[in-house]
């Protein structure tokens, strides 16, 4: 008679233990044995790391973005050779000098060559840049930056200035002076107006002066002088036209129709300018708009400044005042904020000299629309920069006012968008600006196309991430991620990953690298995105570093250790970078900067990949040592995307101030184990017999295979390699007494010591030490459980050694599903 019992089912449970519980936690980036590279902390050298490969040989390449100390900190990019007997000596590119644009007045100190360093996705080069690079129209720099585009055989092949523009100096400026009775004193007229020509490029541009009171005067026609000396003499010595009325309406409509004449200089097609400067409400008022209107149909930009001194001597009253602001104010042109100033009497108005003078200097980059806003001038592209088989995206943050915008390549054209793509006026009046769009960049690869991604920190002043499709020349709003505390900068740092290797994107992960702590400190964190099936990023999970004490000279409470350094914290998140699969579990991975850890010191944290997405938990932290001084703020720069020693594994590099290290991956032992058993049913006939004793027996062979990992490095049975083990086979594990015993050591337990070389297999038997109505009746399934300890490894001389975490950094183990016996 056959029976059959699903309850008596022998379970194969894997217990896996590695020796040494340091290894537990399970990475393979060596600390220990590292190469490092050291530069001047002055001149910020680590700011930036890329690795790097071409004929030569491998390279880790490294921004400095200020060196040159202590003059003309033009900054640079070093080139350090990795590898055998290459001994990490660096040098330098020379990039400022070979960075450059034709027929513009350069300015290359303060540059800031380095700040930004990307390699092309296909090897064939890279990118560097210096956004503080700017240039001279007139008296006037303007920042917009520069990028050098570096071949694989470290040749410029051309410099990348899309916001540069032509200097477009060519102007008529007429200034109208109120010079009536009212005006005192009258020196501080003549010392503005001195100063303010001072800043004028006379020769290009063309100045001409009037002065008014009860009638109208031209004191210097436009041509009259083409010689700055000449024009400041001329200027110091006007006298005051003096006079009991203030026509100034009359005033502005001579300078219209008699001052830019051919007569008296003004040039065809030039832009036309008029400063028009009184200290009161004009008598002829009601001419006024009248005159205004027509210097509009005659294209003259107007500059308007309210001398308030008679006024407050006078003590006159509010509304008194108001209504002469709002008239000079109408004299203005529009934005009334770009064009109209007004101070509190006439020494004061040396003040807005400088002021004046960059609003009227902002007209020649953008005079063809008449603005007097800044747009391409201080736009510092290159401020970041990602390249991706889409093109180049390079970030700048300070066109359009600092609103910010990316600027995108298109072909072979970069295309600046327009300045309403990522920030509308008319709806976010307030909250966009100063936003610093363009920040960091980056891009994501979706099914349905390419995704553009830009981060704007200070949007609102808790940040902002724009994602958004770009069609080569309009941008197409897809979604907006909002930061959730003020100050925290949420979208400084950007960085996408395609974890499971379809080449699709799978998260976004947003730095946000100042956000407080519960102890008011910079702690920072990152937000994960997971890419969604609808093309839409929707957060998973917030990553947080390990919780810094902030303990400085001034805290109140007690404290082991002080910090000498603030801000506290660790900001962490300055760096986000996205590596290959590190660990070869077949995930890419993710490793974040931490640089304001341990008193500015800093660390990094690594976290592998899992599916389309990332642990939550971090498997490894790298805490930089030293003092704190040769190099500090470990963990700013990031980059491992290449094996650089050859042994088959991605490498990382992490840079601080003053330094960079280049981190070795680990070999990968893999041990898979498997656990056969015959019968594959029990049969409870009693057919064996132990002991004298007629019982149920059961074979059962423990296999495991031991490889290292990357693949080239796999056992072939050559004797090269050799695991020691130590494995252990526990019956009924999870009974106080057990119902069966093993024939080699007649207990539930059985303990071996083995050498693997590839694979290796062992057959032992166990009996049923229970009576068969204890084995029909008793509840529960027989569980046999499988430990092993990978302790030791032999060599190939067969000598015994102990291994250590930078030997085998990682062991993995895999076993088959559970498996059972049935009885019949």
């Amino acid at each position: 008679m056959h029976i059959l019992c699903d309850a008596y089912v022998v379970f194969f449970i894997v217990c896996f233990l590695i020796a040494l519980l340091p290894w537990l936690s399970c990475f393979n980036v060596d600390e220990k044995n590292k190469m490092s590279f050291s530069g001047p902390v002055e001149d910020l050298f680590g700011y930036t790391v890329q690795q790097f490969e071409n004929s030569e040989g491998k390279w880790v390449l490294i921004g400095s973005p200020l060196t040159g100390q202590p003059a003309k900190r033009t900054g640079d990019v070093y080139r350090c050779p990795v590898g055998q007997n290459k001994g990490g000596v660096c040098e330098k590119f020379l990039l400022p000098e070979s960075t450059t644009i034709p027929n513009i007045n350069e300015v290359k100190e303060n540059m800031t060559m380095g700040t930004t360093l990307v390699v092309n996705p296909d090897g064939s080069g890279f990118l560097a840049c210096g956004p503080q690079y700017g240039y001279m129209c007139g008296k006037q720099q303007y920042i917009t930056g520069i990028c050098s585009n570096v071949s694989s055989s470290f040749k410029v092949l051309n410099s990348i200035a899309p916001t540069v523009r032509e200097c477009k100096q060519d102007m008529d400026i007429v200034i109208v002076l109120d010079g009536s009775n009212s005006i005192y004193p009258w020196y501080p007229i003549t010392d503005f107006l001195v100063k303010f020509l001072e800043k004028i490029d006379i020769g290009p541009a063309q100045v001409g002066l009037m002065s008014y009171g009860d009638s109208v005067s031209h004191n210097v026609s436009l041509n009259q002088f083409n010689n700055k000396n000449d024009l400041l003499k001329e200027a110091a010595n006007i006298l005051q036209k003096t006079g009991l009325k203030t026509m100034t309406a009359l005033a502005i409509d001579t300078a219209r129709k008699e001052a830019f004449t051919a007569e008296r200089g003004a040039r065809q097609g030039v832009k036309k300018v008029m400063v028009v400067v009184t200290d009161g409400e004009s008598h002829d008022h009601y001419n006024l708009k009248k005159v205004i209107d027509q210097c509009e149909q005659d294209g003259i930009e107007r500059f308007a400044v309210a001398v308030l001194g008679d006024y407050n001597r006078k003590n006159k009253t509010s509304e008194e005042i108001n209504n002469f602001i709002v008239e000079i104010e109408s004299i203005a042109s529009e934005q009334k904020s770009d064009h109209f100033f007004n101070v509190s009497d006439e020494i004061a108005l040396v003040t807005i000299v400088d002021v004046l003078g960059s609003k009227i200097f902002a007209l020649e980059a953008t005079s063809e629309n008449h603005t007097s806003s800044f747009e391409m001038e201080m736009s510092q592209s290159g401020f970041s920069a990602h390249t991706s088989k889409a093109g180049v995206m390079l970030g700048a943050v300070g066109a359009f006012n600092w609103n910010g915008t990316v600027v995108m390549q298109s072909g072979q054209e970069f295309v600046v968008p327009k300045n309403n793509s990522f920030h509308i006026p008319e709806e976010q009046r307030y909250e966009g600006m100063a936003g610093y769009v363009g920040y960091d960049v980056q891009s994501a690869h979706t099914p349905h196309g390419v995704l553009y991604i830009t981060g704007a920190p200070r949007f609102n002043h808790s940040g902002q991430v724009t994602v958004y499709r770009f069609d080569g020349e309009n941008v197409t709003i897809i979604q907006k991620l909002k930061g959730e505390q003020i100050g925290s900068y949420f979208g400084s740092v950007l960085q996408t990953h395609d974890i499971d290797r379809d080449n699709y994107t799978d998260i976004l992960l947003v730095g946000a690298p100042m956000y407080m702590g519960p102890e008011r400190d910079e702690q920072g964190q990152v937000y994960v995105y997971k890419l969604n099936e609808s093309g839409l990023f929707e957060h998973e999970m917030t990553l947080k570093p390990v919780n810094q004490t902030c303990c400085m000279a001034h805290s109140q409470n007690n404290c082991k250790s002080v910090n000498k350094n603030e801000p506290c914290g660790a900001r962490f998140g300055t760096a986000i970078a996205a590596v290959p699969d590190l660990n070869l579990d077949g995930f890419n991975d993710i490793v974040i900067g931490s640089p304001l850890e341990n008193d500015h010191r800093g660390a990094v944290y690594i976290y592998h990949g899992s599916q389309k997405s990332i642990k939550e938990k971090y498997v490894q932290r790298i805490a930089a040592g030293g003092d704190g001084k040769s190099m500090k703020f470990f963990g700013q720069s990031i980059h491992g995307i290449m094996d650089l020693n050859d042994d088959g594994i991605i490498d990382v590099t992490i840079g601080g101030i003053g330094g960079a290290a280049l981190f070795w991956s680990r070999d990968v032992a893999e041990l898979l184990a498997n656990m056969t058993f015959d019968p594959s049913k029990i049969n409870l006939q009693q057919t064996c017999q132990v002991q004298g004793r007629t019982t149920v027996c059961v074979k059962t062979e423990v296999c495991f295979k031991y490889r290292i990992k990357p693949d080239k490095h796999t056992n072939t049975g050559t004797g090269e390699e050799v695991m020691r083990e130590l494995y252990v086979l526990t019956l009924d594990s999870l009974r106080a007494i057990a119902r069966g015993r093993f024939n080699e050591t007649d207990s539930r337990r059985l303990q071996k010591n083995e050498s693997i070389v590839d694979s290796f297999c062992r057959e032992h038997t166990f009996y049923t030490s229970a009576s068969k109505s204890v084995f029909l009746y008793t509840r529960g399934p027989h569980k046999l459980l499988l430990c092993f300890v990978e302790h030791l490894s032999v060599d190939k001389n067969h000598k015994t050694k102990h291994l250590k975490p930078e030997d085998l950094s990682l062991i993995k183990a895999r076993s088959s599903l559970i498996k059972g016996l049935r009885t019949v």
